[in-house]
């Protein structure tokens, strides 16, 4: 059903202007309908006007309601327009408009700062009520953008954010949402799910350009985790002092081969200290042979004394093409989505020059 409304803008939702150019009053009250007191003249005539109306001339009501609506919501009057519209909805449940007057109740609620009552009303709606359009926006769309928005749990998330990209797969946002559904499974710690949606994110061509706030660079982190979980992984280890110490006799007697098995093969980066290693500018495809070109690469003795219990740095010396230091970066795997790797080491980079 859709609700088409013309000028008068009074909020996202309370739009309607309604003119009225006769309204007859026989003097009778509103029976059944809440009735807060001291109304001034034209809210008296309207609740008079909707008490007059047969209950089954549902479009009649529809204009009284709203107007009267309007006029509570635009005067503050939020606690007498909540037990207004949650009344009527109460003494009329075949209304085909209930679904529009619990939104105008949940948006009243809004206005109080009362976002977990409001968040009642948008969920009562989605599970309750059918659909309505109002000036070419759906009802159910309106609820879901507002209960993603609330402190909700993981699971309620991945119900609302699977039920927007269910019922508005076309929407302009819709890679936003693939990504924030992926977010959500990770905190219910549905790995299998989550890097299937963060795949499915990616397939969409405006997803490098995707702006979400909070989460700095979108796109990398979904392209990240997708590349690692579909990698071999064979190249971390348990204990990172067993990896440096692999990596170090194969730098000191010159194998380049050995020291290439040990590196990352996916998100490996290298660059200066000042640079950023989310930039996917900085990930690099080079092999070691390249920078070796056979000799001996000194290293020190023990890892930097800046290392802490997720990541290590070791220092290194006598490497060709320029930048003779380098700092090899390893880091603990942050990936609960495989048991068997999550918590184990990896050398994942490079940082060139003296540590700042």
């Amino acid at each position: 059903m859709k609700i088409n409304f013309q000028s008068g803008i009074l909020s996202f939702l309370f739009c309607a202007a309604i003119t009225f150019t006769t309204i007859f009053l026989w003097g009778c009250d509103t029976p059944g309908n809440f009735v807060p007191p001291n109304l001034n003249d034209e809210q008296e005539a309207l609740f008079q006007l909707l008490g007059s109306t047969a209950p089954e001339a549902v479009d009649q009501q529809f204009a009284i309601v709203n107007q009267i609506a309007v006029n509570m919501y635009s005067g503050d009057d939020t606690d007498n327009l909540i037990l207004f519209l949650t009344d009527y909805v109460d003494k009329h449940p075949e209304n085909p408009y209930n679904s529009y007057w619990l939104l105008m109740t949940a948006m009243a609620y809004e206005k109080q700062n009362s976002i977990e009552a409001a968040a009642y009303f948008y969920k009562k709606i989605l599970n309750f009520y059918p659909d309505l359009t109002v000036q070419g926006k759906s009802i159910y769309q309106t609820c879901l953008e507002k209960l993603i928005t609330a402190p909700i749990t993981p699971e309620e998330k991945v119900k609302y954010y699977s039920m927007f990209i269910s019922l508005f797969p076309k929407n302009e946002d819709i890679a936003k949402y693939y990504f924030m559904l992926a977010r959500a499974y990770e905190e219910t710690g549905e790995w299998k799910l989550s890097i299937q949606t963060y795949s499915t994110f990616l397939s969409y061509k405006e997803a490098s350009n995707i702006q979400i706030p909070g989460i700095p660079n979108a796109y990398s982190y979904a392209k990240k985790l997708v590349s690692f979980n579909n990698s071999p992984k064979d190249w971390t280890l348990e204990s990172l002092d067993d990896l440096v110490n692999r990596i170090k006799k194969n730098l000191t007697t010159g194998n380049a081969q050995g020291v290439e098995q040990y590196r990352a093969k996916v998100n490996f980066f290298a660059m200066s200290w000042p640079q950023d290693a989310t930039d996917d500018g900085q990930e690099v495809d080079f092999t070691m042979k390249e920078y070796m070109n056979k000799k001996r690469i000194r290293c020190a003795e023990t890892i930097d004394k800046s290392s802490n219990s997720t990541e290590a740095y070791l220092r290194t010396w006598g490497w060709e093409n320029g930048m003779t230091i380098w700092y090899l970066y390893f880091r603990k795997v942050n990936f609960p989505a495989d048991p068997d790797i999550h918590g184990q080491w990896e050398w994942a980079g490079i940082y060139y020059g003296e540590k700042l």
